[in-house]
């Protein structure tokens, strides 16, 4: 659906506009047009494609979704494929949103996504000074949009990991401890497929050559690269991390099932002794020492209780028991 189609000249709010009326207001001169989709239908990808003049490509590649992050350029036309993140019921939502940027107008159409951009239309019209700089301005602050949240994202999934590590060292079952880490594991390389491509694309709109779109904004795309960069940085962290508390894992299960082995030799040696006493006085023979001594039997027993009482203090001062 159509969320927003307005027209601005001079950095000011002119006019809501219908679909039909969007090739006149780009013809009348100073307007700038910004509108916005929400998962549309073919018939308003259409019409869109009309009335903005957009390369086919692109319109395809709108219309699909499922694009890897990207910025490609058709002529005067900038093409910008996002990803969104967000956390919905503990789990990550991966949203997409398609950005054509134009002389004079900008198209949004997004996908999968909870969040809008009103925010981001409220900021600039707040501020009439930065949005008289045209289509480049609101594509800067759409990408400073998307790449700001995935800030609380990371945040969630740290949090996340700190549980989980409690929950390592205060003896969780092992496999409910793996499971849980290599969930996190995944949600993290989902917001990893989401940063790095455009951090690989986002250079196209600053330094040397950039779009006609992006000229004079330099500074501000390379404040987004930099915040994205930040992000990228703190995946790589948060990937180590998860690797290691892996690893502390495993380790812990091999501890604690060195400690079991442990406690079984050491119950195990209990038994032998007086197993092998006892085997010993049972053979069969009739020429035994000791075997008609009065006080054989209870010196036996006393033998059997002794040895395992030397037994088991030494495993306990060893803390196998």
């Amino acid at each position: 659906m159509i969320v927003n189609c307005v027209a601005y000249r001079d950095g000011h709010k002119v006019e809501d506009l219908a679909p039909e009326r969007i090739s006149d207001a780009l013809a009348a001169p100073g307007n700038m047009l910004w509108v916005a989709l929400k998962d549309p239908d073919d018939g308003e990808l259409d019409v869109m494609k009309e009335e903005f003049g957009l390369p086919e490509l692109a319109v395809e590649d709108a219309r699909k979704g499922h694009q890897r992050p990207k910025v490609e350029e058709y002529g005067d036309i900038l093409f910008v494929v996002m990803h969104t993140v967000e956390v919905v019921d503990g789990e990550l939502l991966n949203g997409e949103v398609a950005v054509f940027v134009g002389r004079n107008y900008v198209l949004s159409v997004r996908h999968r996504t909870t969040q809008g951009f009103s925010g981001v239309r409220a900021r600039c019209e707040s501020e009439p000074d930065l949005l008289r700089q045209g289509a480049g301005f609101v594509l800067y602050a759409l990408l400073d949009a998307v790449v700001d949240r995935y800030f609380p994202v990371i945040e969630d999934l740290e949090g996340r990991l700190e549980e989980a590590e409690r929950r390592i060292f205060k003896g969780a079952p092992a496999r409910e401890s793996v499971e849980a880490l290599y969930d996190l594991k995944l949600q993290i390389t989902t917001i990893q497929h989401a940063v790095r491509p455009l951090l690989e694309s986002l250079g196209k709109l600053f330094g040397g050559r950039v779009p006609p779109a992006c000229a004079g904004l330099h500074d501000y795309f390379r404040d987004v690269f930099d915040h994205l960069q930040r992000v990228n940085q703190s995946i790589d962290g948060l990937r180590e991390m998860v690797v290691t508390a892996m690893t502390v894992n495993l380790s812990l299960i091999s501890l604690q099932e060195n400690e079991t082995t442990k406690r079984l030799a050491a119950y195990a040696a209990l038994v032998a002794v007086p197993t092998l006493v006892a085997g010993i006085y049972g053979m069969n023979f009739e020429h035994m020492p000791e075997l008609k001594m009065l006080h054989g039997y209870p010196m036996a027993l006393g033998l059997m209780v002794v040895a395992d009482f030397y037994l088991f203090y030494r495993f306990r001062r060893a803390r196998w028991l």
